[in-house]
């Protein structure tokens, strides 16, 4: 396993490489219901409504994507090599 991580604004991204897949998680720290993420190809796109304008975030991830969740503010995709 590889661990990398990064600082982006306020969150922490931590990517998890595996000989079969990969995990990237993201402490976003908002409520669930306030989060929607969609994926496009390799590009996570994250939405966090709130406040006056919703904030807009996208990423590159490391191949496709297999699920997409968030429990208690973290962001979770999955994906297979």
């Amino acid at each position: 396993m590889r661990l990398t991580q990064q600082t982006g604004g306020d969150a922490l991204f931590r990517r998890y490489d595996y000989e079969d897949g990969w995990v990237v998680a993201a402490d976003v720290g908002v409520d669930d219901e306030t989060i929607s993420v969609d994926t496009v190809g390799d590009t996570a796109i994250v939405v966090i409504e709130g406040g006056d304008e919703p904030v807009e975030s996208e990423f590159e991830l490391p191949g496709s994507v297999d699920s997409v969740s968030v429990t208690n503010g973290v962001l979770t995709i999955e994906g297979e090599r």
